[in-house]
């Protein structure tokens, strides 16, 4: 079997990388970035001392701090606008998940045009599209190494996925001193996220030996660090080794592929604005739960990895002892029910409907180990309420 790859051109990583920014961005012929980004870190004073880092090495840049939590078609108007304006020849997304999934997509719509709706999943987006550069503030969502981004759409509260190299960043930056100030709830909702991604990429069905090296090694290391860097942010040990996880299971993900948790997550945030890393906690264990019977081998193997299990368990008993491991991990980390999160009991079950149909319409739940019905998808999301 062939198996297609991609990454980004360059990867630098490590204590103190951020500061090479200019270099990294200089080194690829550009010089008008657009710094895309949220109001929060240009309220820090982050934002500012990239675009100080970015003129100290003789660029032209722009900041755009617009961006909102799971960004919408509705929220790319503005940063298209000044994209235009400022006439750049790059994107630079800085932060978590969404102000990189909205540079990636400002990357593809300052070319090409049209409407986000135009890019989505099954199409395959070639390109062309402007270099995005990604610089990860939280050790979760792997944006930084993947060839996806998600955006909603206004019209509708789809939250779409949109796949192909012309998403995928040039270079990424990958700091784990930008995480040194995340929350305990954001610590733990990235890192479960970034064990989501690695433990689907390694059960997928487009699973290869690839990206198994990289899933399998990010779910030992997440293993042994998410709760130390939860318990004490300043744990530099714990955060540097979660930061490398995340962008080592984003890259396995992004040339595998994820899965049902993935899919029944999207229509969780879009409908009711829970964010990314907390919706694909809530449904961790008990899609686990149901998927595993379908690959016990493979789900043995993340046990061992996560270390709920050694080599004197067969599969079977390894298997139970992730799912096992999975709920344990969620209670340590205070992960709420969509109840306690405080979602209306008949607004969810009245959704139930649409948010199978658009889970499956993702196109993820088809890379599961065990492909569910509508029917099932159902269950699972009545399962995880309370």
């Amino acid at each position: 079997m062939i198996t297609s790859l991609s990454l980004p051109r360059i990867l630098r990583v490590g204590r103190g990388a951020v500061g090479e920014l200019g270099d990294v961005v200089t080194g690829l012929d550009l010089r008008r970035p657009l710094l895309v980004t949220d109001a929060f870190l240009a309220g820090t004073g982050a934002a500012e001392r990239l675009m100080t880092t970015l003129r100290e090495a003789g660029l032209q840049p722009r900041l755009f701090a617009e961006t909102v939590p799971d960004p919408t078609t509705d929220s790319l108007g503005a940063g298209l606008d000044v994209l235009r304006e400022h006439e750049a020849d790059s994107v630079i997304g800085f932060g978590g998940g969404s102000p990189m999934d909205t540079a990636k997509a400002l990357g593809l719509l300052g070319v090409q045009g049209g409407r986000m709706r135009d890019y989505k999943a099954p199409r395959a987006n070639l390109g062309p599209a402007l270099p995005v550069i990604a610089v990860p503030t939280t050790a979760g969502s792997g944006s930084e190494a993947t060839q996806f981004t998600v955006i909603t759409d206004s019209a509708t509260d789809e939250k779409m996925l949109c796949t192909g190299p012309a998403f995928l960043p040039v270079a990424a930056v990958v700091d784990f001193e930008l995480t040194l100030s995340m929350p305990a709830r954001l610590t733990a909702d990235t890192g479960v996220d970034a064990l989501t991604h690695a433990v689907e990429a390694y059960v997928s069905r487009k699973a290869n030996p690839f990206s198994d090296g990289l899933a399998l090694n990010a779910i030992r290391t997440i293993g042994r660090h998410i709760r130390r860097a939860y318990a004490d942010g300043e744990d530099i040990e714990a955060r540097e080794a979660m930061m490398l996880a995340a962008t080592q299971a984003g890259i396995a993900f992004s040339n595998s592929s994820v899965a049902l948790v993935h899919g029944m997550s999207r229509p969780i945030g879009a409908h009711f604005h829970v964010a990314h890393g907390l919706s694909n906690a809530m449904l961790f264990p008990a899609v686990t739960a149901f998927s595993v019977r379908a690959a016990e081998s493979r789900y043995a193997d993340c046990a061992r990895a996560l270390g709920a299990a050694d080599d004197s368990d067969d599969d079977a008993g390894a298997a139970g002892k992730f799912v096992a491991a999975l709920r344990a991990l969620c209670a340590d980390l205070e992960v709420p029910t969509p109840q306690t999160h405080g979602i209306d009991k008949d607004t969810w079950l009245g959704l139930l409907p649409l948010m199978a149909e658009q889970a499956l319409a993702s196109g993820s739940p088809a890379n599961n180990p065990l492909v569910p019905t509508a029917d099932e998808i159902q269950d699972l999301y009545a399962q995880i309420y309370a």
